[in-house]
């Protein structure tokens, strides 16, 4: 008799806390719903507080250049909090449409939402009984998440401007799109390109002789190709490869169709010329040069 008596206080009071451990749930505070007529000032038109546990009584009304504007700060339980998800969901009872727009949500659960008549689907525009206007607000954990009615939108349209149709608005053909491209890249003109030849060509004897005032050795070259014959011709045949590729790549070859060709002429004008100067530095140790 005495345990039970002693357990039972405690069991009240297990049973009491439980229902507040539950009652923790996503919720607003400091809402306001605004709207203001385009072209007026910061504080003027429609302004109302907004509760999260009674919707406004009276519709809230949307005129066509007006901007209608929700501010709320979010809060999970009692404390101001961001969630992960918050948006204003506008939805017509008779048809079920509905469209949701999210908030702009701060650290501090400072949340914002504007929209216009532009940003409304089209099938809004023509309901003649106010929409449904209700705020969600969830995120991870066991909160519950908050989703509830705060107010209904009467949407005014301006009888001199018709209300676009529902057709309009769904996919179908459109009409046929004609593409221009540019003309493929062309050579120059066979007059341009021999020009240019000339004026090359006609330089190779002043670099010759620049070469001999400069103290080039000619007579070295039979030695040169007495001690290494193979790595100097080599690599002087990858340089008139290299030629080849580039009039090739000029008069029908592609950039995809060279790559691989000079990648594998450069590799073997690398691996020539390292030994080809090794043997010119051999020389040079040697006081030949």
């Amino acid at each position: 008799m005495h345990l039970w008596q002693a357990t039972l206080p405690f069991c009240l009071l297990a049973s009491a806390a439980l229902p507040v451990a539950a009652a923790s749930a996503w919720g607003f505070t400091d809402a306001t719903v605004a709207v203001q007529p385009k072209g007026a000032g910061v504080n003027s038109g429609f302004k109302e507080s907004l509760s999260s546990s009674k919707p406004l009584s009276q519709p809230v009304s949307f005129a066509g250049a007006d901007t209608l504007r929700v501010i709320l700060t979010t809060q999970e339980g009692s404390s101001a909090k961001r969630p992960h998800q918050a948006f204003l969901l506008l939805k017509d009872s008779q048809t079920g449409l509905d469209i949701s727009y999210p908030f702009t949500v701060k650290e501090n659960g400072k949340s914002r939402v504007e929209l216009t008549q532009k940003e409304l689907p089209i099938q809004f525009l023509s309901l003649s009984e106010p929409i449904d206007a209700r705020v969600v607000i969830g995120s991870f954990g066991s909160s519950e998440a908050y989703d509830s009615s705060v107010f209904s939108l009467s949407i005014d349209r301006d009888p001199d401007h018709p209300v676009p149709t529902i057709e309009a608005a769904r996919y179908g053909k459109l009409p046929e799109i004609h593409h221009i491209f540019k003309d493929a890249a062309t050579s120059p003109p066979v007059i341009i390109t021999l020009a240019f030849v000339a004026l090359v060509g006609a330089s190779l004897p002043i670099l010759a002789g620049l070469w001999l005032l400069l103290g080039a050795n000619v007579n070295h070259i039979s030695s040169a190709f007495k001690s290494a014959p193979l790595p100097h011709a080599i690599f002087l045949g990858s340089l008139f490869a290299f030629e080849g590729i580039f009039f090739l790549y000029y008069t029908s070859w592609n950039l995809f169709q060279i790559l691989p060709v000079a990648a594998a002429a450069g590799a073997v004008a690398f691996v020539s010329g390292s030994r080809a100067l090794g043997e010119v530095q051999g020389r040079r140790l040697a006081g030949l040069r």
